[in-house]
């Protein structure tokens, strides 16, 4: 531990901030390389139907990511406080529940998810066109859902222990060996949406194995053996304390995006496909941002566990001004880029078109990204869950989703994008709000 705890404790803040967030925002790259290639595949097949089918699908199947969400983000905030504590056992009881928890979870929502295949179709509004494409797309994710959340958990709880590098490898292995098949199965085999699927599954398997494996080779100071699996002594509810908030921002995001597609559907197929390109677009900054947010929240943690509030605003005064600079220069590149991105995964003028409408839209505030993102970071570092759980429900649901309706009724189709700009206008202005109130409430309990 001695060389974490110098990276969390003695290095320069710039050279720790960079350390360990660089190699979360290029896993993120890779999210989103791998989130891009899919759509990107499919679209060489000159199909926008099957696009559309897989901007309905993508949001369900990103269920399972937000859970594995619960664990990965309430257990990195946990165990990097304990390791600020001194409580290193207790660290490892707390991972050991993280990974037994994505089994038994992975398991039922995969079950879930084939039982009620046919419902969960018509809710996300799929068409006559859309809905076997869709079926097969979720049918074949869905029997990999263990190990995707097993990937997403464990990519974040490894920065907690100092080991950002390890948590980046495993995720860019995953995401490269889909991205590596895609192509292959779906245009070489001529696969199609079923090849996206397979290629999906695989990378998540290849993701979850490498996790797995760097804990049976005894290189963690953590556990995931089952003897050392514990809900006591506030474990259980340590983490889902901070994991469900968390957790809310991601699942909320995917429910939020099957109501814009169930609704955007009104106005047909192209409309649908167009808003999924539209958001991949603006994905580019969020995804980045939030690898960088995640990077941050271990060094945040430690201070706070360790008490070392100097530094932790010293953490948070570079994190604030590098994290605003970098969504305002990717915010630039994708407005630039934005008709070239677009002509990559559409074909039909008329898909085009509205892409181009909502992606305008939703860039007018993508610049807020950096910003936000570590302000809820820092909330979760923090041990703040009703805070983190405010300002999640309130992102992608209290304010997002009524914003939806009004605006839609305003604006038709152009309101339902127009909906994500107002929702991070407000949402950044909560969470700055209740970041200032936790953070002057904690500092001032004196140190025992």
């Amino acid at each position: 531990m001695s060389d974490t705890m110098n990276l969390f404790e003695k290095a320069p803040v710039p050279q720790a901030v960079l350390k360990n967030a660089l190699p979360a925002m290029a896993a993120m790259l890779m999210v989103l390389i791998y989130n891009l290639a899919d759509t990107f595949f499919i679209s060489q097949t000159h199909s926008d139907i099957l696009v559309a089918a897989v901007s309905l699908a993508t949001p369900v199947f990103l269920i399972f990511m937000a859970v594995g969400t619960v664990f990965g983000i309430g257990g990195t905030s946990v165990i990097s406080r304990a390791f600020g504590q001194g409580r290193a056992e207790y660290a490892k009881k707390v991972c050991s529940f993280c990974m037994w928890g994505c089994v038994a979870v992975g398991i039922a929502m995969s079950a879930a998810f084939l039982i009620f295949m046919e419902q969960i179709l018509a809710l996300i509004g799929a068409s006559a066109d859309t809905w076997e494409p869709a079926k097969t797309y979720l049918t074949i994710v869905a029997l990999g859902g263990p190990f995707v959340l097993i990937s997403n958990c464990y990519s974040n709880i490894l920065r907690a222990e100092g080991q950002p590098n390890k948590a980046m490898i495993g995720q860019i292995l995953g995401n490269l060996l889909n991205v590596v098949l895609d192509p292959i199965m779906i245009l070489g085999f001529h696969w199609g949406i079923a090849g996206a699927a397979i290629a999906t599954v695989i990378g998540n398997v290849a993701g979850a194995g490498y996790y797995i494996l760097y804990f049976l080779q005894g290189e963690s100071t953590l556990s995931i053996h089952i003897r050392d699996f514990s809900v006591k002594d506030q474990i259980f509810t340590g983490v889902l304390a901070i994991g469900i908030p968390a957790s809310l921002g991601s699942l909320l995001m995917s429910v939020s995006q099957i109501i814009v597609n169930a609704r955007m559907a009104g106005y047909g197929d192209m409309a649908v496909a167009g808003m999924g390109v539209a958001m991949k677009v603006t994905m580019m900054t969020g995804m980045v941002c939030i690898g960088f947010g995640q990077g941050v929240q271990p060094l945040l943690g430690y201070c706070v566990g360790a008490k070392l509030w100097e530094r932790f605003k010293k953490i948070m005064r570079f994190s604030f001004f590098f994290s605003l600079a970098l969504s305002a220069v990717m915010t630039g590149l994708c407005y630039l880029l934005r008709g070239s991105i677009i002509r990559v995964f559409l074909t039909e003028p008329a898909s085009f078109d509205y892409a181009l409408t909502f992606t305008n839209i939703l860039l007018t505030t993508s610049f807020l990204f950096g910003v936000f993102y570590v302000l809820t970071n820092a909330l979760q570092a923090m041990g703040a869950a009703v805070q983190a759980l405010i300002i999640n429900l309130s992102r992608q649901g209290i304010i997002y989703i009524p914003a939806l309706f009004l605006l839609q009724a305003m604006l038709q189709a152009n309101g339902l994008a127009w909906a994500q700009p107002v929702a991070d206008l407000l949402s950044t202005a909560l969470v700055a709000l209740l970041y200032l109130w936790t953070s002057r409430k904690m500092m001032a309990v004196p140190q025992e």
